[in-house]
């Protein structure tokens, strides 16, 4: 075999080798690369309950963002939804945006408003019945919460209710708010 019919013989293996690694990570990249805390959180679009207009996760670009991804018919996403609405009161005017996109196409704007109305919610409610925001951020059950950073990174991910007036979620807020310390006189310590 002649040098050139060796280095056409490595130049067909290269190829082939990228070609399957290129396949392999298509198919496997929520494995290769899992939404996580640490990592960059994934662009969103989702359409307002108020209106026919969409929110674009890029409409928060620079501020810290409490992503919550629910269903009206999901009964820990309704036990978690009082925590949600006491940190918004607490720091909302510091700058959280809190975002909870509902994921359930059988329900209308008009049900989803009147379920957050009886609640008591005044936070930003998204509705995104294509499911193509639990796809981005690979859910695997509701309610589940990205807390992320004003520079875009995921600072912590919960799957499940969580007590979003705890001490530690209180403190985690208010660090990346750029506050001193977390606001227990507003929201007392729970």
């Amino acid at each position: 075999m002649t040098g050139r019919q060796q280095w056409a013989v490595v130049g067909v293996v290269v190829a082939v080798l990228a070609v399957a690694l290129g396949v392999a990570s298509h198919f496997m990249k929520d494995e290769l690369f899992p939404v996580t805390i640490g990592s960059t959180a994934p662009e969103f679009r989702a359409k307002k309950i108020e209106s026919n207009q969409y929110r674009a996760s890029s409409d928060f670009k620079g501020k810290v963002v409490l992503l919550n991804i629910w269903a009206t018919y999901c009964e820990p996403c309704k036990i978690e939804m009082p925590s949600l609405e006491a940190l918004h009161k607490a720091y909302g005017d510091s700058g959280l945006k809190i975002v909870a996109v509902e994921i359930d196409p059988s329900v209308t704007d008009d049900s989803i408003r009147t379920y957050a109305k009886n609640l008591g919610i005044t936070f930003e409610i998204l509705h995104d019945p294509t499911h193509t925001i639990e796809k981005a951020y690979q859910t695997t059950g509701y309610p589940e919460t990205f807390v992320i950073g004003p520079e875009g990174t995921i600072r912590k991910k919960w799957i499940g209710p969580d007590n979003w007036t705890s001490i530690g979620n209180r403190a985690l807020i208010a660090q990346l708010l750029g506050l001193a310390t977390p606001r227990s006189a507003v929201i007392g310590d729970r």
